[in-house]
């Protein structure tokens, strides 16, 4: 199963801000890739969860992979394009992972443009996605290059979501932030806003030890 460290620490950060609520019992996952979100948010919480792929063997690694795991019955996959998705099922949860560039060089690859390019799944329509398919009073959540936070912020706005809870990423203390993870909500208030390093003097941070001991054996 194919990970990458900011989407583990996105998974273990978003699952900490909502482990303790309750009231989320049902979570979409848009654009799962293999499912990792999926999995790290169904070790934490006891939420029924369903995950939205377009990419078909992608899909399909993301379907093995919760087969595999003791959380298969709160798990259920769909290939599918969000934009034409249909639920029955309402949403506490919309969080996602979404392609990192858009307007960007495309590569000649079909597949990683669907992964990585946001032709098929731009910033807005995804806001769009999302608020046509949570509950008012649920919480949408995403994981973004840093650069697009802002443009993320204001499509946000125009459909009444504010900021709740943000972190900005870093590498390590030598680097420049590059990833930031945004929970939202419709209620207006001080957002939660934190910076977490990844490394720090060579070695893993606290911060990303504490959110990460539970997932990575290594910890």
């Amino acid at each position: 199963m194919k990970v990458c460290t900011d989407a583990c620490l996105y998974g273990a950060w978003l699952a900490n801000h909502i482990q303790d609520q309750p009231s989320i019992t049902n979570c979409l996952d848009i654009g799962t890739g293999t499912g990792l979100l999926s999995l790290l948010l169904a070790q934490k919480t006891a939420c029924n969860i369903d995950a939205i792929e377009i990419e078909k063997a992608a899909a399909q690694q993301a379907k093995e992979n919760f087969s595999a795991s003791p959380f298969i019955n709160r798990l259920q996959v769909f290939q599918a394009n969000v934009n034409d998705w249909q639920s029955n099922q309402s949403y506490q949860l919309v969080f996602s992972n979404p392609p990192f560039y858009e307007h960007d060089l495309a590569s000649p690859d079909a597949k990683r443009n669907l992964a990585l390019h946001s032709s098929a799944l731009t910033l807005e329509a995804l806001f769009l996605a999302m608020n046509r398919l949570v509950e008012p009073s649920g919480q949408l959540s995403m994981i973004l290059p840093c650069h697009r936070r802002e443009a993320a912020i204001n499509h946000a706005h125009k459909l009444g979501w504010h900021v709740s809870a943000e972190a900005t990423i870093y590498q390590t203390e030598k680097h420049k932030a590059f990833r930031s993870f945004l929970l939202f909500s419709q209620t207006a208030k001080t957002p939660s806003v934190e910076e977490l390093f990844i490394q720090q003097n060579g070695v893993y941070s606290k911060a990303f030890t504490a959110l990460l001991k539970d997932y990575y054996l290594a910890l």
